[in-house]
């Protein structure tokens, strides 16, 4: 029977291998992109963002 990795275990795997100030750093970045993601809806802002998640290989739609 094969297991199914979930995000639970990544984290689990991320936090062995990444220093405390790493981990920090990845999830600042995570919750600045979110807060940019759901507050900047503006058409300028959200055609900008939309082209950045294209560019960092993102699916979004």
């Amino acid at each position: 029977m094969t297991t199914t990795e979930t995000v639970h275990d990544r984290i689990g795997t991320a936090h062995d291998d990444l220093t405390t100030g790493q981990l920090v750093a990845v999830f600042a970045f995570a919750a600045a992109l979110a807060f940019t993601l759901l507050f900047l809806q503006e058409p300028l802002a959200h055609d900008s963002m939309h082209n950045f998640r294209h560019a960092a290989g993102v699916i979004c739609h």
